[in-house]
Formats: C-alpha cells, sequence, structure tokens
C-alpha cells in the first residue's frame, strides 16, 4: 500500500504541477485529490520541495531515456546528435512547468535523487556530443562544455519561444538546426 500510495500522491502532484504550476502544488491539495486524508503526503514528503524534487528527478530520468532511445536510433552521430536535441526541444514545449521546475527551482538544499538523475542525463548528453565530436562533425573541444552551450542555446531558445519571444519564422528547432551548422563550419 506505502508504493501505491506514493504513486498515486505523485500522479495527483504532477496533475496539479502541470495544470497550475508549483503554486498549484500543496500537500493538502495532493492529498484531497490523491483521495486520502490532508496528512498522508506527510508520511512520503517531508515537505513541498521533497515532493517536487521526486517530480523533478523523475522528469529528468524520462528525458535521459529519451536522449538514450533517440541516440540509439541508427544515424550518423550528428544526425544522432540532431534529433537528440530536437527530441529535447519537443520534450520542454511539450511539458513547459516539468522543465521549469527542473531547471529553475525551488531547490533551497542538496537532492541527491535529482542530482543523480541529472548527472544521468548530462553523461548520456556528453556522449552523443562526443560521438559527433569524433566523427568531426564539431569542433574538438572539451565535450562537456560543448554539451553546455548546446543546451544553453535549447534552452534559451526554448524559454524564448514559451515567451512568445522569437520572431516569426523561428523556432527552437530551427535555432538547433542552424548552431550545428554553424558548429560544423568551424571545426
Amino acid at each position: 500500500m506505502h508504493h501505491d500510495t506514493r504513486t498515486v500522491l505523485l500522479a495527483s502532484a504532477t496533475a496539479l504541477l502541470d495544470g497550475g504550476g508549483v503554486e498549484a502544488v500543496t500537500l493538502r491539495e495532493v492529498g484531497r485529490l490523491s483521495g486520502v486524508s490532508h496528512m498522508a503526503p506527510y508520511k512520503h514528503f517531508q515537505d513541498k520541495e521533497s515532493l517536487l524534487a521526486v517530480i523533478a528527478g523523475r522528469e529528468l530520468d524520462r528525458l535521459a531515456d529519451l536522449i538514450d532511445r533517440t541516440a540509439d536510433t541508427p544515424h550518423d552521430p550528428c544526425g544522432t546528435l540532431r534529433s537528440v536535441l530536437h527530441s529535447y526541444v519537443s520534450w520542454a514545449l511539450g511539458h513547459p512547468v516539468r522543465f521549469r521546475l527542473i531547471y529553475g527551482g525551488p531547490w533551497t538544499c542538496p537532492r541527491p535523487e535529482l542530482e543523480k538523475a541529472a548527472e544521468r542525463t548530462a553523461a548520456l548528453m556528453s556522449d552523443v556530443v562526443r560521438r559527433c565530436q569524433n566523427s568531426g562533425g564539431l569542433p574538438d573541444r572539451d565535450p562537456q562544455r560543448c554539451t553546455c552551450l548546446l543546451l544553453a542555446a535549447v534552452h534559451g531558445a526554448v524559454q524564448l519561444q514559451l515567451a512568445g519571444h522569437l520572431t516569426s519564422g523561428t523556432d527552437p528547432d530551427a535555432i538547433v538546426d542552424d548552431l550545428l551548422d554553424l558548429l560544423r563550419s568551424t571545426r
């Protein structure tokens, strides 16, 4: 029962998050939506931030699985990188509140489960970048820094899209393509 209740609580909290943002998630409302007492969530999560960290960690694991599946498809290494980044954009635009939760907080203390998921996601991304570099498709620079550069561009483009600040005819996928083409031409 403990595991099932936790699963239901996480599903309810995720629904609240998706529907109304971080502010909509309260442990009391999670309990009510889950059909348990308003104190039941406290048996599974220390506080709201702990609950949100579990949701963010699970979402990062989903993102890592998406990256892993996309990277496992037969492409040339740079085509794989392009596909992974497009999948990343699609995920972020499809789950904007979760995207903002993962990368925006409200983390006031270390969250080991979140850090572990973030490390896995970063390692998978760096591996895809490294393979593209080894094939000559990207400049031979530090793969982790190159990964950070690519993700900074993706995150920035997604944020601009979500805020409605990209000009007509421009979208995050086009920005990803332009950046990869630019990097490819400078090698």
